[in-house]
């Protein structure tokens, strides 16, 4: 079958249609536009492949479309998986799925997009599940006979031989599959998500710490718990409602419970009084109980979920009822967002639940792929609806898909293992997604800090006591340090706030796993640096298997161009931690480390390692109860560290509107120098009479440690 005829879709990007694909898919639903202009300055770059080394074949009711595959090279990506970030040798079954227990390629947001560090990435824009072979399959040709040994008595005897290409299996009806050129790693990343529209820029108040209140608590309940973090000293911008807010929650009525909050509206203000938002949580499938319930049943599948509908929100009529139901009894009262659960569906043998494949929409979508697209469809109804009052939202969601870079949306799961939240973080940095390590109970104090530590440094810092109460003062003993991380991470908004502007406009993730910063060569070179009595610290054996499982430093990442954050977990004290080239201090500690290589660092519970380039200009501001409303001025300032000049970045807009979109924003440059008597010397330049969010800026140079 013919693959030659790629056609260049954007700068560094080339389109393959098979056949004639004509149901939606996540690039048609989203309908969103690419930065041509971004993409424009990025690197010329040409095709990563000679067109003839694709190959294309039918295989029952499927197409196998396959690509070649260097000895060496590792393959990132896939959507956000928990067990594992080198998807190399590993077979990939894309389908939603709200329990990735195991390491099938089965996630919440399964993504057919796979990026190279060898610099290129390809991507299957389908609504129907793919399935990828990432060099997990040899055929007969390609077999070697040096590569079959007796595992009896070879103890390199390898269960996933070394392949020579990546197998991908796509629906018989066809799909658009997209190449994207480097020619770098992260150039690659950039380009998707630019084609995709680029990436999400949140309201302000969305990167402060969240709360979620206990199921079932009732106005008052919330109000108190509200105060509390208030009298506690603890920042706090939202305030999440669980499964009770509702008349109904399983099914879902989206109607407030009167019993519990007699007067929605009110209430909703008193917390915004406060410097509260309010985030309602809900799930698609609507109750009997609803007033939307009579009106949707038409419009929705054949089979039911809990007794509640599931209505086909691929139709106008559909999403039309649902966002003006959202708008008057939500929205328009000023609640600010939602938490989209259940939208992923479960395959628990003891626990079930979703609408089958077979189930049939008015739309002409079966089931799969109303499940594959479900949770997009959610995002981008309540995105646009808020877009239509010029506000921004922000909030979280339990499935998601390709394209979804533009989307106000961070996924979370139910499941709770503290390592595996910290490899979905890195892992998400190369499927356009974003991911809280959200922090529920904890085992003991310590646990309870190692997770408030790392879910400060993640997209979305949120306690979601929903299920036991917990609180930020609820291990006592703890108690300052948890509070400092939170106030730590609200000195941070203007970095954060900054780097989430880079990620709209350039595509570069805002948190970013180690393969973004640094080359397969550095990162070889760091780990050879290592005396082989530290050779421990990287490998472990797989006796069954009798192979050696290199460390693929997933537990470590960037914010921004200038932060890397080394989290520990229980029971840890000490780590080694993969540092990039250049002069790195511990944010805290002030300690000094030659980069390039692999250091080993302690950290007792009161302490995350953080580490801060030399020469970066970080963007802070006070710590205070709650981001300050838009309009408001606060005082800004700009932290130098290390011996040598550098320079940084600062965003600005309203940080609640759409209306930099229009250009009412800035960005300004910070740049250091240092005179030839060694005084150094700071210097703001940019829109400088643009919309600005700061007064009194001061500097300090040559920091070694944040005071």
């Amino acid at each position: 079958m013919d693959t030659n005829n790629w056609q260049l879709s954007a700068p560094g990007v080339w389109r393959l249609t098979i056949r004639e694909p004509k149901a939606i898919t996540p690039l048609s639903w989203m309908e969103v536009t690419p930065k041509e202009e971004a993409l424009q300055q990025m690197p010329q770059v040409k095709p990563p492949f000679d067109w003839n080394s694709i190959q294309l074949e039918e295989a029952g009711e499927s197409l196998i479309l396959s690509f070649p595959l260097d000895r060496t090279e590792k393959l990132y990506g896939t959507g956000l998986q928990l067990l594992r970030m080198n998807q190399r040798g590993r077979n990939r079954y894309l389908r939603v799925n709200s329990d990735p227990k195991q390491d099938t390629g089965e996630t919440h947001a399964p993504v057919p997009f796979y990026v190279s560090d060898l610099g290129y990435g390809v991507w299957v824009d389908t609504s129907r599940i793919v399935t990828m072979y990432c060099g997990s399959t040899l055929k007969q040709e390609d077999t070697h006979s040096e590569a079959i040994r007796d595992r009896n008595t070879d103890r390199g005897w390898l269960a996933t031989p070394v392949a020579s290409r990546v197998e991908i299996r796509i629906p018989a009806e066809g799909a658009h599959v997209y190449v994207f050129g480097g020619p770098t790693l992260a150039d690659v990343v950039s380009r998707y998500n630019l084609f995709g529209g680029g990436g999400v820029l949140p309201p302000k108040w969305g990167l402060g710490f969240w709360h979620r209140v206990p199921t079932m608590y009732n106005e008052q309940q919330v109000l108190e718990e509200a105060e509390q973090f208030r009298l506690h000293d603890v920042p706090c911008d939202v305030i999440g409602l669980e499964p009770g807010w509702h008349s109904h929650s399983y099914p879902v009525t989206y109607e407030w419970e009167k019993s519990r909050f007699p007067e929605p509206g009110p209430f909703v203000q008193k917390l915004a009084q406060s410097g509260f938002r309010v985030n309602l949580w809900e799930h698609p499938f609507v109750s009997p109980n609803s007033e939307l319930y009579a009106d949707l049943q038409p419009l929705s599948g054949s089979h039911t979920v809990w007794g509640g509908l599931a209505p086909d929100y691929s139709l106008t009529e559909a999403a039309s009822l649902y966002k003006k139901q959202h708008e008057e009894q939500h929205v328009d009262i000023g609640v600010s967002g939602y938490k989209l659960d259940e939208c992923d569906g479960s395959e628990l043998t003891n626990n079930s639940w979703m609408f089958p494949g077979h189930a049939k929409f008015p739309s002409g979508l079966d089931g799969e792929q109303m499940r594959q697209m479900y949770g997009l469809m959610f995002q981008k109804m309540t995105a646009d609806l808020f877009r239509s009052k010029n506000r921004r939202t922000y909030g979280l969601v339990r499935a998601s898909n390709a394209a979804a870079s533009t989307m106000p949306y961070v996924l979370y799961s139910d499941l709770y293992d503290h390592k595996q939240f910290i490899r979905a973080l890195c892992n998400s940095s190369f499927s356009g997604l974003l991911w809280t390590p959200e922090v529920r109970r904890a085992r003991n104090a310590e646990d309870w800090v190692r997770r408030m530590q790392t879910v400060c440094f993640s997209p979305l810092a949120m306690l979601n006591a929903w299920g036991d109460g917990t609180k930020p003062w609820s291990f006592p003993e703890v108690e300052d340090v948890v509070r400092h991380y939170i106030k730590l991470r609200m000195r941070l908004l203007p970095y954060l706030y900054t780097a989430f502007a880079k990620y709209r406009e350039q595509g570069i993730p805002p948190f970013q796993a180690m393969p973004f910063v640094m080359s397969p060569s550095e990162i070889a070179a760091a780990e050879a640096k290592l005396v082989e009595a530290e050779q421990h610290m990287l490998n472990t054996t797989d006796a069954a298997y009798g192979k050696k499982k290199v460390r693929e430093w997933d537990d470590q990442f960037m914010v921004g161009d200038a932060l890397l954050i080394a989290p520990l977990v229980e029971g840890e004290t000490e780590r080694a931690v993969l540092l990039p080239a250049g002069i790195w201090y511990g944010l805290e500690t002030g300690e000094r480390y030659n980069g390039g290589c692999i250091i080993r660092v302690q950290a007792g519970l009161e302490r995350i390692p953080v580490f801060v380039k030399s020469g970066a200009v970080i963007p802070m501001m006070p710590s205070l109860p709650h981001v300050p409303a838009a309009g408001t001025q606060v005082p800004l300032e700009l932290v130098h560290f290390g011996t040598e000049p550098g320079e940084g970045l600062l965003y600005d807009d309203d940080g609640e509107s759409f209306n930099y979109e229009d250009g009412t924003c800035s960005w300004r440059k910070l740049t250091v120098t240092r005179h030839p008597d060694g005084q150094y010397a700071g210097e703001l330049t940019g829109d400088s009479e643009a919309w600005t969010s700061y007064q009194a800026v001061t500097w300090r140079f040559s920091q070694t440690r944040l005071a």
